[in-house]
């Protein structure tokens, strides 16, 4: 008859190894997830239930704009949301697609990575501030020309940033041009017709 003392070394089974280890895993997986859910509410920031304002002053489109704002908001969400300026897209909201890019104070930057609360004191100018009442934009205009758009989503943010690069003097090759619009993504692939309406209004801008 075996000795109860001597049950620890009888030969284990497979079956029972495994099942032995499945339940020490399963373990392990709920302790670090308990141990990482502890981490998050201990150490996430805590905001304010109704947010903190900020009260800027800036030009938008010329005019001279003054609100209260989130100081969590982007740029792009106040011109969206607050102004009803609807030009400027959100595609990707990581600044990866130029959808939403704008001008501030002459420069070209992604308005869905900017703080609105940065804007205070500068210039702001949006798609909707480029025309005129008695035209288009030199560049709106070559746009047209040259079908450098289809589905519209991208184009007020390419053509932001083709002015950019107009006056940042990158447009003097093709391939200039490209390097310099790359931030800009044309999922209807309108990239020919993006070049070659930047090649016809630079002379323009530039003389402008």
């Amino acid at each position: 008859m075996t000795d109860p003392q001597d049950t620890q070394f009888l030969p284990l089974t497979r079956r029972q190894v495994l099942e032995a280890g499945t339940v020490v895993s399963a373990s392990g997986m709920i302790s670090t997830a308990t141990a990482q859910a502890q981490t998050q509410v201990t150490t996430s920031p805590s905001l304010p239930e109704n947010g903190t304002t900020v009260h800027i002053a800036c030009r938008v489109n010329g005019q001279p704009t003054a609100i209260d704002i989130d100081v969590r908001a982007s740029l792009l969400d106040m011109l969206r949301e607050r102004l009803g300026l609807v030009g400027a897209k959100k595609g990707c909201d990581h600044g990866q697609c130029g959808a939403c890019t704008v001008h501030i104070d002459g420069r070209r930057i992604a308005s869905c990575l900017t703080l609105a609360a940065k804007v205070n004191g500068r210039e702001v100018t949006t798609i909707e501030g480029i025309g005129s009442a008695d035209g288009l934009h030199p560049m709106q205009q070559a746009f047209i020309d040259h079908d450098a758009l289809q589905c519209g989503y991208c184009t007020p943010g390419q053509i932001m940033a083709a002015i950019a690069c107009v006056k940042e003097g990158h447009a003097s090759t093709p391939e200039d041009i490209r390097e310099y619009m790359s931030g800009n993504i044309c999922r209807c692939g309108a990239y020919v017709g993006i070049v070659a309406a930047i090649e016809q209004a630079a002379p323009q801008i530039e003389r402008g």
